[in-house]
């Protein structure tokens, strides 16, 4: 299932899925289907996954007649990010493709040698932004703006000492995270001022639920810098993949609904070409990831 937190004309924001083509509202299908469904997607996540089996059960059921009555085009639907608001911070993590572990120690002050454990960061709730926004890059604090297209794995339980061979059951589904930094921001080796500014974690376009990605270990993924492509790789790649990040970072702290890990970003990144790109005010970025879709940005500088 393909989900969506969406507006129409300025409206409060709406969950929603894909079906035929069209935004079904979930609050309306619930109303159609007389088994009630939330308007936002933290509460449809905190039912629990079995709630989507339940759901395309209905779907099923539901002719198109009926979905017609509560359907909208979706060229006449915002696409907001699916998850708008984060309960806690994203959860990002450093250097997990091996080709991206060694630009990394060509241009950052990084060592080049491959992690033994997953490198943790966060960025904050305030970081997210959707498809079709601008990404804001303050030229009082960055003159280096990167590009990092991701995988991001969406929690739909609560998990402590989770085991690799079960982590993919805490899983609820997936998204594309372009996590944004500011090169020239780090502090002392911390990168929470460069990841963690304002709109520097685009989200979207869609979450889909685990059941429609057949494996989440080979997905293409890509991006573009003014049509111009920058990345192009594929999550078989990850130094780490899911399972072990789950195992690892539950450990460390409590996983539970929601929460949201951006799984790393393969070779391609601005700070490792020669000579060093950076994004610039009317710059356009679009990141993509097999199975998920497109989202779209553009910079403003301020």
């Amino acid at each position: 299932m393909k989900l969506l937190t969406y507006s129409i004309e300025d409206s409060e924001p709406r969950l929603g899925f894909i079906h035929n083509n069209q935004v079904i509202d979930m609050e309306d299908f619930g109303e159609v289907s007389n088994f009630p469904l939330p308007s936002d997607m933290l509460s449809l996540i905190d039912m629990g996954f079995d709630v989507v089996s339940e759901i395309n059960e209905l779907i099923s059921e539901t002719s198109q007649e009926q979905f017609d009555e509560i359907a909208y085009s979706i060229d006449d639907v915002v696409f907001l990010a699916p998850i708008m608001k984060p309960r806690k911070n994203i959860i990002g993590i450093g250097l997990n493709y091996t080709e991206h572990v060694a630009e990394s120690a060509r241009t950052l002050d990084t060592t080049g040698k491959l992690p033994q454990k997953p490198i943790i960061f966060s960025k904050p709730p305030t970081t997210v932004t959707a498809t079709n926004t601008e990404i804001v890059k303050n030229t009082k604090l960055t003159q280096q703006l990167d590009w990092e297209v991701e995988l991001a794995v969406v929690i739909g339980k609560k998990g402590k000492y989770v085991s690799k061979e079960d982590a993919l059951d805490y899983v609820f589904g997936y998204t594309v995270i372009n996590d944004i930094s500011a090169r020239d921001c780090r502090r002392e080796g911390q990168w929470i001022v460069s990841k963690g500014q304002d709109t520097f974690a685009p989200m979207g376009p869609v979450l889909v639920t685990k059941d429609e990605i057949e494996n989440p270990h080979n997905l293409n993924l890509s991006l573009k810098l003014n049509g111009i492509e920058k990345q192009n790789s594929n999550t078989k790649f990850l130094l780490f993949n899911i399972n072990d990040l789950i195992e690892d970072l539950s450990i460390v702290f409590t996983l539970e609904p929601g929460d949201i890990i951006a799984t790393g970003t393969p070779a391609g990144v601005g700070a490792g070409r020669d000579p060093q790109e950076w994004m610039h005010n009317g710059d356009v970025v679009e990141a993509t990831v097999e199975g998920i879709g497109t989202i779209v940005n553009t910079i403003k500088e301020i």
